[in-house]
């Protein structure tokens, strides 16, 4: 019997990446049976996260499949450089064909420099750092939602301390396990296992 074919999440990782950002989300998708994740880096070679992991990526920006069915993009010091603009073309191939598009910590700041938040509830690490990077760009303070993580529509965005909840937002996007699994997933991590064994029973 052939193993049924994982899904492709492609999730993008530029230099100085926040690490903490990519575990839970990662993780959980890998061990679901529909997905599998690909980490996407701007050129071939090591790329070194904040905490000093070094990663290989699976494509380049320049080689990226034609099919895929998810977008994350992963935090860190790095989304305000030029090098940062390599991952427009994905994200706007991600847009035209209506996948899940997830963004955490500053990768937000990117998409709000865009104009990518202007039409969705969003939010960021900060308002008002917001507002000042992304100027003219963004138009869309009226729909900021003061949240660690937010959906909406097909888009999930988070702040830098949410990596819990960006995974959990994910998920439930992306249908990878049922939801009571995902609310279970996610008070184990969050409450520690003792405490969300109190919920549980």
């Amino acid at each position: 019997m052939n193993q049924i074919e994982k899904k492709e999440i492609l999730i993008v990782v530029l230099e100085e990446f926040a690490d903490w950002e990519i575990a839970y989300v990662a993780a959980f998708l890998n061990e679901t049976d529909k997905y599998i994740t690909k980490i996407v880096g701007i050129s071939e070679g090591v790329i070194k996260s904040i905490g000093g992991l070094n990663v290989l990526p699976d494509y380049t920006v320049e080689n990226i499949p034609e099919v895929f069915h998810s977008l994350i993009l992963i935090g860190g010091n790095s989304w305000r450089k030029p090098l940062s603009n390599n991952v427009i073309p994905i994200m706007e191939k991600a847009f035209a064909m209506d996948i899940p598009v997830g963004a955490i910590c500053d990768a937000t700041v990117f998409m709000g420099a865009n104009g990518w938040l202007n039409d969705i509830k969003h939010t960021s690490n900060d308002l008002n750092d917001l507002k000042a990077y992304a100027k003219d760009t963004y138009s869309n303070e009226g729909n900021y939602v003061f949240e660690q993580a937010v959906r909406d529509r097909k888009i999930v965005t988070a702040n830098g301390t949410a990596s819990l909840e960006f995974a959990k937002e994910m998920l439930e996007l992306l249908e990878a396990y049922p939801k009571e699994q995902i609310n279970q997933l996610y008070l184990y991590h969050k409450l520690g296992y003792y405490e969300a064994e109190k919920t549980n029973s």
